[in-house]
């Protein structure tokens, strides 16, 4: 038994919390920049709580709202223009994984100069980002509680992660109020993304006892309490629990990483702009059926938490979860035709080949194109 796990977020947890954002941003700096999309968070009222907050406790506010879905690289490079014009000296993300994912990456990039793409594949080692503070509107990505940030390069289409303890939030508000708004699709697609992050994780060659733990509590509290709220909106405890699942399901894969599914969903929503939780939907249940014979005991776990019986009926047991949260979908009612197969197949073994090899068993190349045109 040999591992790390260093976590140093403050993760602010509970009902209300995000009413704190001002008092908490004024202990890091006079000006902050918040990162937003260009819709939910103005409808629901959040974004005008947020910066009425910050401007009650002295901290200037600049909006940059125009992170979306797949956050690319060149959006990126706009929220740091603007940020360095209005001399902000914290980054505040408020919204789901995109925004938050954005808000990191423009943090890393204040202090970092150059392609931001160099550092993502390794090519330079960067420096500690501007503080970043995070409120997450969405349960799924748990960004708000790791130190990655998934960008999109529209040039070449490679959908990759910056992978740096240099982009770990100082401080992530996680209140469940602010994600009632939430459309049901939109819960659907997070939900199911962060219980694989989860699954991903616990089935990972980088797993160890802490994050077993941590993403076997996870997948019990999504797999009880995400239908539960597709039934209803105004189960605060199931609110709760799918948050903290999320959060969760972030730390984990911040130290034991993801596998296959996500390594082979990046080319597909890189290439498309589809969304991602959508294509983990599509390609899990094949995934799973491949690799739950390489780690049997855990994926039997996980099939029985489901409702299953064992590691043979696994990927069955996904498709009924799947079925039970309105989320049965396949790549091709995506936008994803065979003809996408060759190409995506060919960036997942560019940019996913960790992914890949993090998963029980390693898929080769034939193997991914196989499993993609399946999935259509």
């Amino acid at each position: 038994m040999n591992f790390n796990y260093s976590l140093p977020v403050n993760l602010m947890f509970g009902k209300g919390k995000s009413k704190l954002v001002g008092e908490v941003c004024k202990d890091y700096g006079r000006k902050a920049l918040v990162v937003t999309g260009g819709n939910s968070t103005k409808k629901s009222g959040l974004l005008c709580r947020v910066t009425e907050s910050l401007e009650k406790s002295g901290v200037g506010a600049v909006v940059f709202d125009k992170v979306t879905q797949n956050p690319l690289t060149t959006t990126v490079y706009e929220g740091v223009e603007l940020a360095k014009k209005e001399s902000c000296d914290i980054i505040l993300g408020v919204g789901g994984g995109s925004i938050m994912d954005a808000a990191k990456s423009i943090a890393f990039c204040m202090n970092n100069e150059g392609d931001i793409s160099d550092y993502i594949f390794g090519l330079k080692q960067g420096k500690k980002a501007m503080t970043i503070i995070l409120i997450p509107t969405t349960c799924g990505t748990g960004s708000e509680g790791n130190q990655i940030a998934v960008l999109t390069n529209p040039e070449t289409k490679d959908k990759k992660a910056l992978y740096t303890m240099n982009i770990l939030p100082s401080v992530s508000i996680i209140d469940p109020d602010v994600m009632k708004t939430m459309p049901k699709h939109i819960l659907s697609s997070v939900g199911f993304d962060a219980f694989t992050h989860s699954l991903e994780a616990y089935t990972s060659k980088k797993a160890n006892p802490l994050t077993d733990a941590q993403a076997l509590l996870a997948i019990k509290l999504i797999a009880k309490n995400l239908p539960l709220l597709m039934d209803d909106y105004n189960n605060d405890d199931a609110w709760e629990a799918v948050s903290l699942a999320a959060t969760l399901g972030g730390m984990v894969i911040g130290v034991a990483g993801v596998s296959a599914a996500h390594g082979m969903e990046h080319p597909a929503s890189g290439l498309k702009n589809i969304v991602h939780g959508r294509g983990i939907a599509a390609l899990t249940p094949i995934i799973v059926e491949r690799l739950a014979p390489a780690l049997p005991e855990k994926f039997a776990e996980v099939s029985k938490i489901l409702g299953g019986k064992d590691e043979k009926d696994c990927a069955d047991s996904i498709r009924g979860f799947l079925k039970a949260i309105d989320l049965e979908v396949k790549l091709g009612d995506l936008g994803i035709t065979q003809d996408d197969v060759e190409w995506m197949t060919d960036n997942c073994m560019k940019i996913s080949i960790g992914n890949l090899n993090n998963a029980p068993k390693v898929f080769d190349r034939a193997e991914v194109a196989e499993i993609y045109s399946k999935a259509i």
